[in-house]
């Protein structure tokens, strides 16, 4: 079920609205120059069973405002969260990542954040699918990087490298890495009717 925020958002983008975020491009323009296969950033690290609540309390679903979305990212978990991640740093958390609600706003928030790619050794499915279509990349993999290690992803071939050592981790399927690197499922959309 789509919820009215979800809804208004969506909206708002195929309308060519665009959101800003103190930490992030306007999306319009994101979109235009497609997302880079490359993201280096400072690992975050999280554990198991990280949940929808966690990464954005229900307590701020009521708007379509990315900011606020992006200034509560992880808050359930790291109050602080929100000011200290930079452009591009990678969360990386153990099995079930995404579980509970099916809540939309939890992959927006975490891009509107700043987070460049969550690497887990597994997603709720919903969050994983939730997430390629609003172009945060995600990838399966069992890595050893500690907190605040600098990391490399290749989202195209699914791998993370951290202190010295590559970690193989699930390929994306083709229709989903494209669908990723043009920056989600709405600008693919646009994308193909040009």
């Amino acid at each position: 079920m789509i919820t009215g925020s979800v809804v208004v958002i969506i909206n708002n983008l195929l309308s060519g609205n665009s959101f800003t975020s103190r930490k992030t491009l306007n999306p319009t323009k994101a979109k235009e120059a497609n997302m880079s296969p490359i993201i280096q950033g400072r690992i975050w690290r999280f554990a198991d069973n990280i949940d929808t609540d966690l990464i954005i309390p229900g307590k701020y679903l009521r708007t379509t405002d990315m900011s606020v979305f992006a200034s509560h990212a992880m808050e359930g978990i790291d109050p602080e969260f929100s000011k200290k991640v930079t452009k591009n740093d990678i969360i990386v958390a153990g099995k079930n990542f995404g579980c509970g609600s099916s809540r939309e706003q939890a992959p927006l928030a975490l891009k509107h954040a700043g987070v460049g790619c969550v690497v887990a050794e597994s997603f709720a499915r919903i969050f994983f699918r939730n997430s390629i279509n609003v172009g945060l990349p995600i990838i399966e993999a069992v890595v050893d990087c500690k907190h605040s290690d600098v990391a490399s992803v290749d989202v195209e071939k699914g791998t993370v490298t951290c202190r010295g050592k590559t970690y193989q981790g699930v390929k994306l399927p083709g229709f989903l890495l494209t669908i990723l690197l043009d920056g989600g499922l709405i600008q693919h959309r646009r994308k193909q009717k040009q």
